[in-house]
């Protein structure tokens, strides 16, 4: 599992020597890493446009995460991986963000003027990255749709195609040459004959009707439990050699071979169809998936300048900090952070002080899953977890 938080603190002094000993701490005790994460001059608005969005930020933040799930969980399911190590492999290769491996992208975050223009309000900015989000996930519904009508269309023949001789579709097992056909009195079944059976059948197959073309029969096929027979004889004597082989449990299937040559097409077809769209979806995938990650971690981006705001006040004046936890320091971690940063929790009336904004909006907590002195978002690029 790949975690990290992205982390916010006032742009004073004291707040400073913490972060710079947070990172020396980290880096001696081996709690983690740390990066820099560069977030532009946004345009703040007015204080009741700021809630609004922070709460609207919340709501996208979710629904962006949970759109990006959807396309790698899609991708893995259209690549058809056979293990679980296989679906690693192939989320590496194919969940990237503008071409590299997601934490890179997270570790070295630029932000994108030319999709998010700085110029724009963050109320726009919010609606911008919704509109790409949800015409993603619309897309990817309709294309998810369409692939898999035609993989259950293929599965459906395939499946068909499987199985015992009682029961299977015999499209490739018998050919034209194997029938006799046009003739206005002759006819050809297909017997499904038991191993077990087989030399009952080769004694018995010409006296279940005066009407038998003698030594008519042929095997097309044998498999572990039965073999396919064919038998020529005249079409008035079909019902009376059809009960008789019923009579020793042979089976007369029903064979169409106009139908046959129409299943093999159409098979062939859906074959067709799914490998063109295969490629063009995986590629669809890709794209969109990187779309949609670099679109979520301008969230995150959005959300840590919003409640900086909210939380220490104008003019904006914050630093935001990217930390990468060792899985086994995560507790220690959030100790020293805790520790070095309590100075900074609003709700201390040793640490109020005139930021410009009054006590109820500094107390405003626009999402965070558990509230902390400092501002956190945690950025899980875990895309196996299903939980």
């Amino acid at each position: 599992m790949t975690e990290f938080w992205l982390i916010s603190v006032p742009l004073d002094k004291a707040s400073s020597q913490s972060l710079e000993k947070l990172k020396r701490a980290a880096a001696k005790a081996g709690l983690g890493s740390s990066f820099r994460f560069h977030i532009p001059e946004l345009k703040v608005g007015t204080l009741d446009v700021l809630l609004s969005v922070a709460d609207d930020l919340c709501k996208l933040d979710s629904y962006t995460e949970g759109v990006m799930k959807k396309t790698s969980q899609c991708m893995t399911e259209v690549m058809e991986p056979k293990s679980v190590a296989e679906v690693n492999n192939k989320l590496l290769e194919n969940a990237l963000a503008n071409g590299v491996d997601l934490a890179a992208y997270v570790t070295k975050f630029q932000w994108d003027r030319a999709k998010y223009p700085t110029a724009l309000a963050l109320k726009t900015l919010t609606e911008v990255i919704n509109k790409q989000v949800a015409q993603v996930e619309t897309e990817l519904k309709s294309r998810c749709a369409a692939y898999n009508s035609v993989k259950a269309s293929l599965q459906a023949f395939e499946h068909k195609s499987e199985g015992s001789l009682q029961t299977r579709i015999l499209t490739g097992i018998v050919k034209k040459e194997d029938l006799v056909l046009n003739s206005e009195y002759l006819t050809t079944l297909l017997v499904v004959v038991p191993r077990s059976g087989e030399k009952l059948w080769v004694n018995t197959y010409e006296s279940m009707s005066e009407f038998v073309v003698p030594r008519s029969s042929r095997k097309l096929l044998e498999e572990e439990d039965d073999g396919i027979f064919t038998v020529t004889l005249f079409k008035k004597a079909v019902s009376e050699f059809k009960a008789n082989a019923s009579k020793h449990k042979f089976t007369v299937r029903e064979f169409n071979l106009e139908e046959a040559e129409r299943q093999k097409q159409e098979m062939g077809r859906l074959r067709k169809d799914k490998k063109e769209q295969y490629g063009t979806f995986v590629r669809w995938l890709k794209v969109n998936f990187s779309e949609v990650f670099v679109a979520w971690i301008h969230i995150k981006a959005l959300r840590i300048f919003a409640e900086s705001v909210l939380r220490y006040g104008l003019p904006v004046s914050f630093q935001a900090l990217l930390l990468q936890p060792e899985k086994k320091h995560v507790k220690q971690l959030r100790e020293v952070l805790s520790s070095l940063f309590t100075h900074l929790d609003p709700t201390d009336a040793s640490s109020k002080s005139d930021v410009g904004l009054d006590q109820e909006v500094m107390g405003f907590n626009t999402g965070q899953q558990d509230y902390y002195s400092y501002i956190c978002y945690s950025i899980s690029i875990n895309l196996l977890d299903t939980s």
